[in-house]
């Protein structure tokens, strides 16, 4: 059986996790839990893989990493990065919680590419001890991508038995056709799409009307670029099913203290390591409530 290429280029530690090498750079996982709703509480249900870059040491812009990365090697990067962070999650993450990898769609021109980058996927999600079904798709938003280039890829990717999320829903007219077209799992708001929406009763009805379709439908939602209380309040209010923000808890290098965090116990809200813990949520009676535009007393 051939080595993958995300498998060639990684380094694995004494502590159990690993590290990716590429050129100058080491590349490490951090993970950022995704909070769901659950009458009235919040537990941890997901965590999202993200790439931190060091150079020398020293931490770089993970856009500035990419910007550097020549296009020719965009594939095998890509590799790298999911590889890293489904290695990671396997050997610090709750074993029920899913993990959600991020896939930039205008790579896979062919589905003949795209076939045999899932299977190394696969391959390493073996070596992890991941169950496919845990994994979830997130498919960014590349207008580079042709509609069929898309639609081969998600086809590829459900053939595979991994579920679908479309990141940075802002409900433009290419959003809402990219919905009807994927039938994807999952969709996520886009951050400044949905503090905008909330700073208006009108736009806050509009927001709470899309995530009821959403969720009609089948479809879960995720409320991204959670940072204050307010927004986690009108994020349950509008019936979205998680969030994921500041608010709640930072992203934490591999290897993580979130494997206490199982759905068998409750989920307090935690904080990067180094930094200032955040105070778990407090009960829904007790939160603050938004008065659009500014905070109130609840």
């Amino acid at each position: 059986m051939s080595r993958s290429v995300g498998l060639a280029h990684i380094i694995r530690q004494d502590d159990g996790t690993s590290t990716g090498v590429w050129g100058i750079y080491t590349l490490q996982s951090a993970f950022q839990p995704i909070f769901a709703f659950n009458e009235g509480k919040l537990s941890v249900a997901a965590f999202e893989g993200l790439i931190r870059p060091f150079r020398d040491g020293e931490p770089q812009s993970p856009m500035n990493f990419f910007s550097t990365c020549p296009a020719a090697d965009r594939l095998h990067i890509e590799a790298l990065t999911r590889t890293l962070h489904l290695l990671n999650a396997g050997a610090c993450l709750p074993q029920e919680a899913s993990i959600f990898v991020n896939f930039d769609p205008s790579v896979f021109t062919e589905r003949t590419v795209a076939d045999a980058a899932l299977r190394e996927m696969r391959l390493v999600l073996h070596e992890a001890g991941i169950d496919p079904r845990r994994v979830v798709c997130e498919v960014t938003e590349q207008r580079s991508a042709s509609q069929e280039t898309l639609h081969n890829f998600v086809a590829a990717l459900r053939a595979n038995g991994f579920r679908i999320a479309v990141d940075d829903y802002g409900a433009d007219d290419s959003d809402i056709n990219r919905i009807k077209e994927l039938k994807p799992d999952i969709v996520k708001f886009d951050a400044f799409w949905i503090t905008q929406l909330m700073e208006s009763g009108a736009g806050f009805a509009l927001l709470t009307t899309m995530v009821k379709s959403f969720e009609e439908q089948g479809i879960r939602t995720v409320f991204e670029g959670i940072e204050e209380g307010w927004q986690l309040e009108l994020a349950e209010k509008s019936g979205a099913s998680m969030v994921q923000g500041f608010v709640l808890a930072r992203p934490e290098l591999a290897p993580t203290s979130f494997r206490v965090f199982g759905k068998t116990r409750p989920a307090p809200v935690v904080a990067a390591v180094g930094d200032t813990p955040a105070p778990a949520p407090a009960p829904h009676s007790a939160r603050p409530v938004k008065a659009f535009g500014r905070r109130v007393a609840s």
